[in-house]
C-alpha cells in the first residue's frame, strides 16, 4: 500500500537513498535515453509541432477558463447516451463511489486499464480493503502489482526494473494472482510478453466489471478516449457488463476537432510513435454493444485548488505523456519513488504540491526537486513552464503555504519566521540598487578567492555537501570589460 504522505520521506532524504542503487541507476539511464531520442526523432518529422504546441495549450487553457460549462456540457450529453455521472470532491468519496458500484453488481474481481488517477486516489488499495480484488491489465503495471512494487514513471511504470528482475517476478508471483509463469521462463522479451498474454486472457474473458481512466473527455459529445500501445485497455473497455471510469474534471476537451490536435501531440511525446497503435472511444451504452452499464466518475481531489493559481493552473494542461520524465537529470538518478506519489518526476514536482497542499515534509520538498534547467518546458507537448510554477510552489513553502481564495485570485498568506533570508535578500537588493557597492565587493571577492572555504557554513551546509562552490573568477566581467574594451567599453 502506498506510503501516506505525512509518512513518506522528504525527497531529499528518498533520493539520498535511491541514488546508492546502481542497478535502478543504469535501468533509469538507459530507458530515459532510450525513449527521448525516439520521440525527439517522431517530433522532427513534423515542420509543425510548434504550431501544434501552441494549439494544444490553447485548447487546455480555454477549457480551464471554462471548465465549470464544459463539465456540465460533458455531463449532460454522457447522461443522455446511457451513462450515468458521479462527482466526487475528494479520494475518500470517489474510493466509496467505486466501491458501493462494484458492490452493487455482486461481483468481487474487476479488470483495470492503466489509470493515474485511479492511482492517485489509492483505489487498489481501498477495493482490497472491502474485498474486491483489482487485476492491472497494463504490461507494466501487471509487473508493478506482481513484485508488490510502487509506479515509477507515467508512461512506464515498471521502468526501473530490467529483463531479469522482471522474469523472476513472473516466477515468484504470477500464480498467486491467476495463471502460473511457463515452467523454464527465461528473461527474453517476447518469452515474457507471451506468459502476460496467456495470464490475463483469463482475467479478461471472466471479468463482469472494468475500471478505467481516460486521457480525453469530449464535452459536446459525452465521449471518452483512451490510447494505449498493447490492446488490453480494448479488452477492458468492451468484454465486461459493467465499465466504470475515473477522470479528473480536467480531461474535459470541447469538441471532437480537439482531439485532432491532441492525437498528434500525445503518441509523438509519449511513445515517440505518428499515432497510438489503439485508440478507443466509447460514449455511453449501446444495446449489445459494449458494457450495458456505464458510470464516469469525475474527480477533483484538489484539481479546483490548483485552478484557482493563474501561474499553476498551467499544470491541469498536462496530458501525461511523461516526455518531461526523460530529459529531467533529477528523475534519471533519483528515480519515481523518491517522488512518494503517483506523478513523480518534474509534473509531479508542480501537480502533486498543488493537489495535495503543502503541509508535509514530502509535499513542501517537491518543489525543490529540480534543477531548473528547462529542459521539461523544451519538450512538454502542451507547453507548461514547469520552472515557473516550480518557482511559484517554493515562493509558497518558504512564506508558508497557506493559500486563501479571493474571488478568482489566489493569495499567498505570508508565514513567520525566516528572518535570515529575509535579511540577505534586503541586503542583495541594497547592492545592487548601489553600483559602488558592487563594484568594491566584487573586488574584495576575486582578490580573497583563495581564502574561500570549499564548503559553506550554517544553514549553506545543505547546499554545498552536495555541490561544489563556484570558482570565482580573478576578475569581475565590469573589470575584465573596461581593461579589454578600454574607458568607452565602461558598463
Amino acid at each position: 500500500m502506498p506510503t501516506p504522505p505525512g509518512a513518506a520521506p522528504a525527497f531529499p532524504a528518498a533520493a539520498a537513498r535511491s541514488t546508492q542503487d546502481a542497478t535502478l541507476r543504469e535501468n533509469l539511464r538507459h530507458a530515459t535515453h532510450t525513449i527521448r531520442a525516439k520521440r525527439a526523432a517522431a517530433v522532427a518529422e513534423l515542420s509543425d509541432w510548434a504550431e501544434l504546441r501552441a494549439a494544444g495549450a490553447a485548447i487546455k487553457d480555454h477549457t480551464l477558463r471554462h471548465l465549470d460549462h464544459y463539465l456540465e456540457q460533458a455531463e449532460a450529453a454522457v447522461t443522455a447516451a446511457g451513462g450515468q455521472v458521479h462527482w466526487a470532491a475528494d479520494a475518500a468519496e470517489a474510493q466509496a463511489i467505486v466501491t458501493r458500484l462494484v458492490r452493487d453488481t455482486g461481483e468481487r474481481e474487476v479488470v483495470k486499464v492503466k489509470s493515474m488517477a485511479t492511482q492517485e486516489i489509492g483505489l487498489n488499495e481501498a477495493l482490497a480493503a472491502a474485498g474486491i480484488t483489482a487485476y492491472e491489465t497494463d504490461l507494466a503495471e501487471l509487473i508493478v502489482q506482481l513484485g508488490n512494487d510502487l509506479p515509477s514513471h507515467i508512461l512506464v511504470p515498471a521502468i526501473h526494473r530490467n529483463r531479469a528482475e522482471i522474469r523472476d517476478i513472473f516466477r515468484e508471483h504470477m500464480a498467486r494472482w491467476g495463471r502460473p509463469a511457463p515452467d523454464g521462463l527465461t528473461d527474453e522479451p517476447a518469452e515474457l510478453a507471451e506468459a502476460a498474454r496467456l495470464h490475463l486472457r483469463e482475467k479478461f474473458l471472466s471479468a463482469k466489471v472494468a475500471i478505467s481512466g481516460a486521457n480525453f473527455l469530449v464535452a459536446e459529445t459525452g465521449t471518452l478516449v483512451v490510447v494505449e500501445s498493447e490492446g488490453n485497455g480494448r479488452m477492458c473497455l468492451t468484454l465486461p457488463e459493467t465499465l466504470i471510469s475515473v477522470v479528473g474534471i480536467e480531461k474535459v476537451i470541447p469538441a471532437w476537432r480537439d482531439l485532432e490536435v491532441f492525437l498528434q501531440l500525445l503518441p509523438r511525446s509519449s511513445t515517440a510513435e505518428r499515432m497510438n497503435p489503439y485508440t478507443s472511444m466509447w460514449t455511453g451504452t449501446s444495446h449489445g454493444d459494449g458494457p450495458a452499464a456505464f458510470h464516469l466518475v469525475l474527480l477533483d481531489n484538489g484539481r479546483t485548488d490548483a485552478l484557482a493559481d493563474q501561474v499553476g493552473r498551467q499544470a491541469l494542461r498536462c496530458i501525461r505523456c511523461s516526455a518531461c520524465l526523460n530529459v529531467c537529470p533529477v528523475y534519471e538518478r533519483a528515480g519515481g519513488h523518491a517522488y512518494g506519489s503517483a506523478y513523480p518526476g518534474p509534473i509531479g514536482a508542480i501537480l502533486t504540491p498543488q493537489l495535495r497542499g503543502t503541509a508535509s515534509a514530502l509535499d513542501a520538498s517537491l518543489p525543490y526537486a529540480s534543477s531548473l534547467c528547462g529542459a521539461c518546458y523544451e519538450v512538454c507537448p502542451v507547453a507548461i513552464d514547469i520552472p515557473e510554477i516550480l518557482v511559484r510552489l517554493r515562493e509558497r513553502v518558504v512564506e508558508g503555504g497557506a493559500v486563501t481564495i479571493r474571488g478568482t485570485r489566489a493569495v499567498i498568506r505570508p508565514a513567520k519566521g525566516h528572518a535570515a533570508e529575509r535579511a540577505a535578500m534586503r541586503a542583495a537588493r541594497w547592492t545592487f540598487d548601489h553600483p559602488r557597492a558592487l563594484r568594491a565587493g566584487q573586488r574584495l571577492v576575486s582578490r580573497t578567492r583563495r581564502l574561500h572555504p570549499r564548503r559553506l557554513a550554517g544553514p549553506g551546509r545543505a547546499w554545498s555537501d552536495t555541490r561544489e562552490l563556484p570558482e570565482v573568477p580573478p576578475e569581475s566581467f565590469r573589470e575584465w570589460w573596461q581593461r579589454t574594451r578600454g574607458p568607452q567599453g565602461t558598463a
